[in-house]
């Protein structure tokens, strides 16, 4: 699949309509996941960032909404997606470096350089433990062909000295993060995603800072709706996340 037609895909908002991203209609689509994590990276102007995995861009596209003057570069296997990126950054006047490539093997010229940020949203399904999905794209997007440990091992290696990674997962996969930041990153902070008050997290945000030395941290949850289980319609997200959702806003390890 190198690319995909004006029938096989939707144009959706993003940011409260800031952006417009084509997707897919079949195989792996966005949701909040990529938004919260563009939406927790803290990336200044002028800096450099990098996305393993960037499918159609929308992480890429939500942070470059949040913060002008980013030099934004993505990586993707996946031919149809990669080409998505593309067309998202140009509709939406958002410049970005997609580069067409396995994660497992770059091309040198990606491997000379370093970021000041590496992001990525890796798949969440170990496929030792779940069935694989039967559409390649969305199998592409959310079943592990790659042990979690290469993904951070390859962005640590994209990193200056004191860059920072921001990954999004699964809580269950915590203690996998956790075992592969070791001897790569320090500084570790990771910010739990509650689905509610009082309810476990299902997603948590790790980050790490290449030669980082401070304690870890283990901060509180941020629930992302109101109320004890959803009764009604339309989202019931709490202020913080809608403005995050809705206005492009950050989202910073603490709460804050």
């Amino acid at each position: 699949m190198t690319s995909l037609s004006t029938a096989e895909t939707t144009d959706n908002a993003f940011l409260g309509g800031r952006l417009q991203i084509l997707q897919p209609r079949r195989g792996y689509r966005a949701g909040v996941d990529p938004v919260l994590l563009a939406a927790s990276v803290p990336a200044r102007a002028g800096q450099s960032v990098l996305e393993l995995g960037c499918g159609g861009g929308t992480a890429l596209l939500c942070l470059g909404a949040r913060v002008a003057g980013l030099h934004l570069t993505g990586v993707e296997r996946q031919g149809a997606y990669a080409g998505l990126a593309r067309e998202n950054a140009r509709r939406n006047g958002i410049k970005i470096a997609v580069i067409e490539a396995d994660l497992d093997d770059l091309p040198p010229a990606l491997r000379a350089q370093g970021f000041d940020h590496v992001i990525a949203n890796p798949p969440f399904f170990s496929r030792a433990a779940s069935s694989a999905s039967a559409d390649a794209g969305r199998e592409g997007g959310r079943g592990e062909s790659l042990p979690l440990a290469r993904w951070l091992e390859v962005a640590a290696k994209r990193l200056r000295p004191g860059g920072h990674v921001t990954v999004i997962q699964r809580a269950e996969r915590l203690p996998d993060l956790l075992a592969a930041c070791a001897g790569r990153l320090g500084s570790l902070e990771i910010l739990p995603l509650s689905p509610r008050q009082g309810r476990a997290a299902r997603l948590v945000l790790l980050r790490g800072r290449k030669g980082g030395g401070a304690a870890f941290c283990l901060h509180a949850p941020v629930v992302l709706h109101r109320g004890e289980r959803h009764a009604r319609d339309g989202d019931d997200y709490t202020p913080m996340i809608s403005d995050v959702l809705r206005n492009a806003a950050a989202l910073p390890f603490g709460g804050q």
